[in-house]
């Protein structure tokens, strides 16, 4: 037997003496025990306001986040759990700034219930003026209000693709049975609740559950399916159209065939520059690890432009998990261009001796108290695009981080063929 109230006694509900999201809260309650539902079925998702007290006054799953963006969260608990019902609360103000969400959530069509609680104006920050707020209203934005056209949601959400649209009133006394309704549709549902804000809206403006009955009767009356919008709800059509597609080549897996020179963490620094397949490098340096059976991670940097400015690559091979993937204590720091120095300067100055710093032709180091050892790249014809993969031999020389066992596996394993060939070669320049 399902229990009599889901709503957490623990937290009982705060709002303002009169507040329509009361009503709304305990008309929600009803709907969830005449649909049979337990805490543990349903998940409530809000953001920031007076609605965003809906997750804690119930006794269910919840997610509290951002002003705005609730949808996004729920969007990822119903895929991950598609069981769960997710019904996610905002008021106008949420509406307003998290609207492409709104868009976005009509168009996908995925199985969640929108409650917009529309009181016509930011009720918990002063009584702003709103996306929803009327022209004729008095608010505390003075008169921004008049010059925006407020927003029609119902007819944004169907225009958008939404399936079930729904605007009613707080008061209606079939509040319980179309959230029932909402609840159970088979995909995206959309219902804007009309009330009152007691706290501020109706301190200027004289508003009752009349007026408004008498409003939402002069506007298109909108309760059900769209028509036009039917199909099948996002979570089962993405599992027909995936189960359509071919499977997918397993990861790249490298048996360990080695040891690497060091048993302990190393971390990698490359401080490179757009065109010089840092990024390339980097990887290769990581299936080398995996080559000696350590953990490896990589994180990269780089510009939000793809031919110019820096590009940087952090990497730690440990032989213990790793929890952080960026170098807070480099091993090695190899330097191939000034954009990348210039960028990661700061760290310069806490390089100890036992730190190895690899030079590139033509850039200036910060001080520091590292081992620089230059590379003669130029003199050995290599171009700047092979830097970063040039320095991963002269490691290997070195014995520093990786062999030439660990290089040969990784090189063998990322690339093939003539593009195997010619790397090869290249770095068989370092090596003699």
């Amino acid at each position: 037997m399902p229990e009599k109230t889901l709503l957490n006694h623990s937290r009982p509900p705060i709002f303002c003496p009169g507040c329509s999201h009361d009503q709304v809260l305990r008309s929600l309650d009803k709907a969830f025990l005449n649909l049979g539902l337990a805490g543990h079925q349903i998940c409530m998702v809000s953001d920031i306001g007076c609605s965003g007290f809906f997750d804690v006054f119930f006794n269910t799953h919840a997610m509290h986040g951002v002003h705005g963006r609730a949808l996004t969260y729920a969007a990822g608990i119903k895929l991950c759990q598609p069981e769960l019902n997710v019904v996610v609360t905002m008021g106008d103000g949420g509406l307003g700034i998290g609207a492409a969400h709104v868009i976005a959530a009509c168009r996908r069509n995925l199985d969640l219930t929108l409650l917009v609680l529309n009181n016509y104006n930011f009720g918990m920050t002063g009584g702003q003026y709103s996306a929803t707020t009327p022209n004729e209203a008095v608010v505390g934005s003075g008169f921004l209000n008049k010059l925006d056209k407020p927003l029609d949601l119902p007819a944004l959400a169907a225009a958008a693709g939404a399936p079930f649209v729904c605007r009613c009133s707080t008061y209606q006394k079939d509040l319980t049975e179309t959230l029932e309704r909402a609840i159970t549709y088979k995909g995206f549902s959309v219902v804007e609740i009309h009330g009152i804000c007691p706290g501020r809206f109706t301190k200027r403006n004289k508003i009752t559950p009349q007026s408004i009955a008498q409003d939402l009767a002069a506007k298109e009356q909108v309760c059900g399916e769209v028509a036009a919008n039917q199909r099948q709800e996002y979570g089962l059509a993405y599992g027909r159209e995936a189960a359509a597609q071919p499977a997918l080549p397993r990861p790249l897996g490298i048996e360990p065939l080695c040891q690497a020179p060091q048993q302990t963490r190393q971390e990698v620094v490359i401080l490179g520059a757009a065109g010089q397949r840092i990024i390339t490098a980097g990887e290769v340096l990581a299936l080398a690890g995996l080559a000696a059976g350590l953990h490896a991670s990589q994180k990269n940097e780089y510009n939000v432009t793809v031919l110019r400015g820096p590009s940087i690559s952090d990497l730690i091979l440990s032989p213990e998990p790793i929890a952080y993937n960026g170098a807070q204590r480099p091993s090695v720091v190899i330097a191939l261009s000034h954009e990348g120095v210039e960028r990661r300067r700061g760290g310069f100055a806490g390089l100890g001796p036992e730190v190895l710093i690899l030079q590139a032709p033509g850039v200036e180091l910060p001080p520091s108290a590292g081992r620089v050892l230059a590379m003669d790249f130029k003199g050995m014809g290599i171009k700047a695009a092979d830097w970063a993969l040039a320095s991963l031999a002269v490691l290997a020389r070195q014995n520093q981080v990786l062999n030439q066992q660990m290089l040969v596996a990784a090189l063998e394993a990322r690339f093939q063929d003539k593009t195997l060939a010619a790397v090869k070669e290249t770095l068989a320049r370092v090596a003699s």
